[in-house]
């Protein structure tokens, strides 16, 4: 079996509700983000996934992302790894993208970055390390970690330049699947949110 990784964003927090860049600072989830977690664990562990036996689990060591994974029933599986953290957005931690717009008007941050924090390089080889470790065993993964991150792990999966992940934007608590498809890296699935189905609020 070709392995797979899926990957599954954090839940909702006061700064990705409003539309804050949220990189390290270690915002926790708020009550609908644990919500979405606990529905999004009881996805992973019903038909077909059936809690993903065998998997290698993996979650950045934020708490929005760790409380994450807990809340899914994966968290005596997983190992944190700093390599999943969320982009290093430097003097923008904490901005909106209007309020980066006012500063640094036409800015778009897959095209110039962020300053005083991680630079695309930066980006691409951590999102590269995931791949690579992914790629490394017969056996799905699975990652808990947040928007950005997770985004260039999808663009790199597929070869791509960093710069595909502004065209494949995330929701929190979403699950998507990175697999194969004729013997290439392919989208199984991308931010589905159909375990949230009727229980937003």
């Amino acid at each position: 079996m070709a392995p797979r990784i899926l990957l599954a964003r954090h839940g909702q927090t006061e700064w990705s509700l409003s539309g804050r860049h949220t990189g390290r600072t270690d915002i926790p989830l708020l009550e609908e983000g644990r919500r979405g977690a606990k529905l999004l664990g009881e996805r992973l562990h019903r038909s077909p996934l059936d809690g993903l036996p065998g998997a290698k689990v993996r979650t950045s060591p934020l708490s929005r992302a760790r409380e994450t994974c807990d809340l899914a029933g994966f968290g005596d599986r997983a190992t944190e790894w700093d390599t999943l953290m969320e982009w290093d957005y430097g003097a923008y931690e904490g901005l909106t993208p209007a309020q980066i717009q006012e500063r640094r008007p036409g800015w778009f941050i897959w095209r110039d970055g962020v300053p005083e924090g991680e630079t695309l390089e930066q980006m691409t080889a951590r999102a590269d390390e995931v791949v690579a470790w992914a790629r490394s065993e017969n056996r799905d993964a699975l990652v808990f970690a947040h928007g950005h991150m997770l985004r260039s792990i999808g663009a790199r999966w597929l070869g791509l330049p960093l710069d595909f992940a502004a065209r494949i934007r995330l929701n929190p608590t979403s699950l998507s699947v990175l697999g194969w498809a004729y013997g290439e890296p392919a989208i199984e699935s991308w931010n589905d949110i159909g375990h949230l189905a009727g229980h937003e609020g």
